[in-house]
């Protein structure tokens, strides 16, 4: 089951609630902004979160990791490409924002890594490295939802920016092309910034 959640910070960003119907356990990616929304959204729900999964370390998909991770005793990840912009607000963006931020507690992923549940060992996501919009940005890839969630990889209309620290246009495309309009082409491509999007239609407007 798949839930988004629309927050704002400085910006208006997609969190996800990725949660196992059988056991009410489940992910929580990329909490960027309003803690106590995201926090009533889950105490409401009746949701166990295990984990706070991370697309890539911009400030606005992480604003409100560290919070929810002390409240709801949930470790943080990320790839170990990115995991330098959790303490650098220069490159996590925030260090011209009203508060610079950083994130001091956290694990960090790998590719092709495999992420299950306590609750549910069989209920699992992908880890898929997919730089480009930063050196560590993954998708996360869920089979049996048949959903990615690409973070700021690519948006409705188009490829992610690349004009960051760290931003590489070859890659990002590269990361578009091979790993991401190669899965099944009805699968939802659920981004930061816009609607869902199948990787059939993407790839219609793309190629």
């Amino acid at each position: 089951m798949i839930r988004e959640l629309q927050v704002q910070g400085v910006f208006q960003e997609n969190t996800y609630f990725l949660i196992d119907q059988h056991t009410l356990s489940g992910f929580l990616i990329d909490p960027g902004a309003q803690p106590d929304l995201i926090a009533d959204v889950i105490s409401h729900n009746g949701w166990t979160i295990e984990r706070i999964l991370l697309t890539h370390g911009h400030f606005d998909h992480m604003g409100a990791a560290s919070l929810l991770s002390r409240e709801l005793n949930a470790p943080i990840f990320i790839h170990h490409a990115d995991a330098r912009y959790m303490s650098d607000p220069r490159l996590n963006l925030s260090a011209n924002s009203p508060r610079p931020f950083v994130v001091e507690h956290y694990d960090e992923l790998n590719d092709d890594q495999e992420i299950t549940l306590a609750a549910n060992p069989h209920f699992h996501l992908k880890v898929i490295h997919t730089p480009g919009h930063t050196p560590g940005s993954v998708t996360y890839y869920s089979a049996e939802e048949n959903a990615a969630f690409v973070g700021d990889l690519l948006y409705q209309h188009g490829p992610g920016l690349t004009d960051f620290p760290g931003g590489n246009r070859l890659q990002l495309e590269r990361s578009i092309i091979d790993k991401i309009l190669t899965l099944p082409p009805d699968t939802i491509l659920l981004s930061g910034h816009s609607s869902p999007i199948t990787v059939a239609r993407q790839r219609s407007l793309l190629l």
